[in-house]
């Protein structure tokens, strides 16, 4: 990999930058001041620092994010803030993308990376990975709403999903319920409560898989994966 690449990757800074970093002769290969920015070198054997600060080389990064409301799940948008723009700096320089879509009114659980294999595994249908709901209900879920979820509710443009499982936790005027679907299409919980003739009125995602949402993190807060949740991950991505 060329040098000037894997420091802007790190965020050290543009290439630009880093061409004016090595002039300053404040990087070092192994120990000597390297000028040359194409100099080809080997992040898994090479010591590259920086004014003395030693750079680890990462190629990925696997956040974990509790979703807030009034975000939508971008990278980029012209009219709306993205979740990318609750992410600091130190992690912007990956180019973290988010895995799947919750709306823009949807909390909850959240991968960013930017490993494009592993997000195919997730949410790929075919590869049946649970994604679990909390959802407030505006009226009573029956069991026959459970045995039609369980069947595969036909949406309103004659698609039917694949089968669901529906769990009431509290019945009434507002109902609470946990949801359990291996799709992610657009806006797929809510068009399936539309399809029994009722309205889902707060959502949050819990679980993708076995990747649970961390209760301690706050609406808006991320944070890295643990080392098995991380290897959870890594396992979907070795199936491939």
């Amino acid at each position: 990999m060329r040098l000037d690449k894997l420091l802007s990757n790190m965020g050290i800074g543009s290439r630009k930058d880093v061409k004016t970093l090595l002039k300053k002769k404040q990087v070092t290969v192994n120990g000597a001041v390297v000028k040359d920015n194409a100099m080809k070198v080997d992040p898994e054997s090479d010591e590259i620092a920086v004014n003395g600060e030693i750079i680890r080389y990462r190629k990925y990064i696997y956040l974990m994010m509790n979703k807030a409301p009034g975000y939508v799940s971008a990278t980029t948008d012209a009219r709306e803030k993205t979740v990318i723009d609750l992410l600091g700096e130190d992690v912007r320089h990956f180019n973290p993308f988010p895995v799947g879509r919750l709306d823009k009114d949807t909390e909850g659980l959240l991968l960013l990376t930017n490993d494009g294999d592993l997000a195919h595994q997730l949410v790929s249908p075919k590869k049946n990975v649970g994604k679990t709901y909390f959802a407030r209900i505006d009226g009573n879920v029956s069991e026959a709403d459970i045995r039609t979820f369980r069947e595969g509710v036909v949406l309103e443009d004659g698609y039917q999903a694949k089968p669901g499982e529906l769990v009431i936790l509290r019945n009434g005027e507002t109902s609470e319920i946990e949801v359990t679907i291996t799709e992610g299409k657009f806006h797929q919980v809510k068009r399936m409560f539309e399809a029994v003739g009722k309205k889902v009125i707060y959502l949050k995602r819990l679980s993708m898989g076995e990747l649970k949402l961390d209760n301690n993190l706050k609406l808006g807060n991320y944070r890295e994966l643990t080392e098995s949740e991380l290897a959870y991950c890594l396992s979907l991505k070795s199936e491939a």
